[in-house]
């Protein structure tokens, strides 16, 4: 079949404008990626040629004034309190040494036979006290323990120191023993054995006796019924009350001293029971 010319020119046409279409086509599909991989490589040269940014400066926070509150009219109208002063150092606490016994005193006690001559030992230890001087609160305080022995005609015969809390009142126990003033005679005309403690405390010297039961048989010593000396047989121990021994004729008539009981000498007992035995605490 023959075709014509310009059916030929017409189709050549149609041939030149569909290739020429197709390669726009194919332009325009390859472009975005071209410019994509050109501005990233762009940006990229330029992020390297810019120099790093310095880190940002913390700034110091500022002091900020303290707020003060607003007085209130109560306030303003109150008076200022007193400040008041405040002792810079405080006063050890101090006690002087109490008076030596009277000739009065040593005249009773020199015929007192009750309890191991139990005004004569009192006495003996109030004189050494007060020959001591005045004791201060401090490391020079305390208390020191002797075993005495006088001599029937009041010399002392032997001292021996049992203990000691200070070695500034064993020492001045020691000087005052020492320098002792002749003595009455003992109350038995016995040698006379006893302890004493001596008390160099600020705020006591030693608890006065008393002699309200003086009269009262002793007391029987204490003895242990399960005792055994591993040798002797045991036998079989009966619990018993302990005997006291029967008041003669003399212990009716025992009279002490002729010192009524007063208020006040109640009340010292009383307290150095309390004292003793810490009543109430």
């Amino acid at each position: 079949m023959k075709l014509s010319l310009p059916l030929l020119l017409s189709l050549a046409l149609h041939a030149v404008l569909v290739a020429g279409w197709q390669l726009d086509a194919l332009k325009i599909a390859k472009t975005p990626e071209t410019i994509e991989i050109r501005i990233a490589t762009q940006a990229r040269e330029e992020v390297q040629e810019l120099p790093a940014a310095p880190p940002p400066k913390r700034e110091k926070p500022r002091a900020s004034a303290p707020r003060t509150a607003t007085p209130s009219r109560e306030a303003k109208s109150a008076p200022m309190p007193e400040v008041l002063a405040v002792p810079s150092a405080k006063t050890p606490a101090s006690l002087e040494a109490p008076p030596p016994p009277s000739a009065e005193e040593w005249q009773l006690a020199s015929t007192y036979k009750l309890k191991n001559s139990k005004r004569y030992r009192n006495n003996w230890g109030q004189l050494v006290r007060s020959m001591m001087g005045t004791a201060v609160e401090g490391p020079g305080q305390g208390m020191v323990r002797f075993r005495i022995e006088i001599a029937p005609d009041g010399t002392l015969a032997n001292v021996k120191e049992l203990w000691s809390t200070s070695e500034n009142a064993s020492k001045l126990a020691w000087q005052a023993i020492k320098s002792l003033p002749p003595l009455p005679p003992t109350p038995t005309g016995q040698p006379l054995i006893f302890e004493r403690t001596i008390s160099f405390l600020p705020y006591e010297t030693g608890w006065p006796p008393s002699y309200t039961l003086d009269c009262l048989p002793d007391p029987p010593a204490f003895k242990n019924p399960f005792a055994w000396d591993g040798k002797s047989p045991q036998e079989q121990v009966k619990h018993q009350a302990p005997k006291r021994a029967p008041a003669d004729a003399s212990q009716e008539k025992c009279v002490t001293d002729s010192t009524a009981d007063t208020i006040e000498q109640e009340e010292g007992e009383m307290k150095r029971q309390m004292e003793i035995y810490r009543w109430g605490r």
